[in-house]
């Protein structure tokens, strides 16, 4: 697609990210209550999605669905920045080496798994943190068996009582889980974005001169969505046992996501 200003994907990763919270954040309270409470130790506390949703908005109104929000926008917003921003600047630079200095379109898979893995991990440092402190106030709304006397008041709250109790490592619990998450998503993510955003150009393009940016919005869309797909489908069990993991009361309890995963039955 040719080099862009460094500034610009970072500055559309930080919009995305912000975008991401304000639409998908009850959505992901609901994802981690359900990964939460529906465990053996826990039994199935919600039917479904729609079920546990219900359960909130009775309880809690709206504002529960975006329980935690707060931590979100920080984390997510500058993951978002910083995602795109590494992930473009890296690819560009392997391109440029790999092919002697002629850009091109062509996705290349030696190109664009590296890349997103990097971003990944680097992303990683910042999501973890923000993360335990979003998946702490959810789970401590509906269903939660904590005394009112023992709940956050807030993130910052949160973060106060989580580094009293645990020192300051205690925020990056779960960081090995959050970092092969992203790592292995985001590779996944964008190499199934890059192929289908390229192959609908290749067959859209062509035959379709006129209205070319809601063509490109249209094709960035399917294309993310695609990606999306696939990045939760390649990673969801390494997201329940960071939730779980993040969650657990007992500061002792192990960190190896396999070995959650394992006790929670995904043998």
């Amino acid at each position: 697609m040719g080099e862009t200003a460094p500034y610009k994907e970072y500055l559309a990763g930080l919009i995305a990210g912000v975008a991401t919270v304000v639409i998908g954040h009850p959505f992901d309270t609901v994802k981690v209550k359900l990964q939460k409470y529906n465990t053996e130790a826990h039994g199935i506390k919600y039917r479904n999605g729609l079920h546990c949703t219900a359960k909130i908005l009775q309880t809690e109104g709206v504002k529960g669905l975006y329980r935690g929000a707060t931590s979100s926008f920080v984390g997510v917003a500058f993951e978002s920045s910083i995602l795109f921003g590494v992930y473009s600047q890296t690819k560009q630079s392997l391109q440029l080496r790999l092919q002697g200095g002629v850009d091109s379109d062509v996705p290349m898979p030696r190109v664009i798994i590296p890349s997103a893995a990097y971003g990944g991990a680097i992303i990683s440092f910042v999501l973890c943190p923000s993360e335990l402190l979003k998946c702490r106030m959810q789970v401590q709304g509906t269903g939660s068996s904590l005394p009112s006397s023992r709940r956050y008041t807030g993130p910052l709250d949160c973060a106060l009582h989580t580094m009293k109790n645990d020192g300051v490592s205690g925020i990056f619990r779960g960081g090995l889980t959050t970092l092969l998450r992203e790592s292995i998503g985001n590779a996944v993510f964008f190499s199934v974005y890059e192929y289908v955003r390229y192959y609908m150009h290749l067959q859209l393009k062509s035959s379709l001169s006129d209205n070319s940016n809601l063509l490109d919005m249209g094709i960035g869309i399917m294309s993310g969505g695609l990606g999306g797909v696939a990045f939760w489908s390649a990673v969801l069990p390494l997201d329940v046992a960071k939730t779980i993991i993040q969650t657990a009361p007992d500061k002792s309890s192990t960190r190896n996501p396999f070995r959650v995963l394992d006790s929670e039955g995904w043998n």
